[in-house]
């Protein structure tokens, strides 16, 4: 069993907003996969199906952002999966641009509160994970208040396609191809400084 985790937060108040873009990925994968996530366990909504061969479950944590890491440690034991080998997180960083994915192997919190709690449930840093582009907080706006909110029309355009990556990114991931998923989805978030 892979597990693919999306962070966010449960609130139907919260659907759209920057903080629930690992929920939106979850919800690509599930749609494209045709995967019901009609499952209420491990205080997650999950769904159970193949990606390419491969049984994974997709879970939503329904702790909210900051206890992300107490659902995915219940799954985590639960199907006595290795956190290195069968789990991959999707969320957001706001030190991406909207439109942008970054494929990582394992890595620090890097000041996000619901991979705090992942590495705290767990033990260990050393996870797959795929950060989505949200951009960067404003000058004079509070962090918490900008994750919470909503994309505007002209990122939300950007942000749609690297759904579809990050998608795509996590398929591959599942079935063990991590080196070609960074290779391909890190490379396109790299600025092109050749224009005439």
């Amino acid at each position: 069993m892979f597990l693919i985790a999306g962070l966010g937060n449960p609130e139907n108040r919260y659907d759209g907003t920057r903080h629930n873009i690992g929920f939106d990925v979850i919800d690509v994968l599930a749609e494209r996969y045709h995967i019901s996530m009609n499952e209420k366990k491990h205080r997650a909504i999950c769904g159970s199906g193949v990606i390419e061969g491969v049984r994974v479950l997709l879970a939503k944590p329904l702790t909210y952002m900051n206890l992300s890491g107490e659902s995915i440690r219940e799954i985590v034991n639960y199907y006595k999966l290795s956190p290195e080998d069968d789990m991959l997180v999707v969320f957001d960083d706001v030190s991406l641009a909207p439109g942008t994915i970054r494929v990582r192997k394992k890595g620090s919190a890097g000041g996000h509160n619901g991979i705090k709690s992942i590495i705290a449930g767990l033990g260990t840093q050393n996870f797959m994970r795929i950060k989505e582009g949200v951009g960067e907080t404003p000058p004079g706006w509070d962090l918490a208040d900008y994750v919470l909110g909503r994309f505007s029309r002209e990122e939300r355009a950007l942000v749609e396609p690297a759904l579809s990556d990050a998608a795509d990114a996590a398929a591959l991931m599942a079935q063990g191809d991590v080196g070609q998923a960074m290779n391909e989805y890190n490379a396109k978030a790299k600025p092109k400084e050749e224009k005439p």
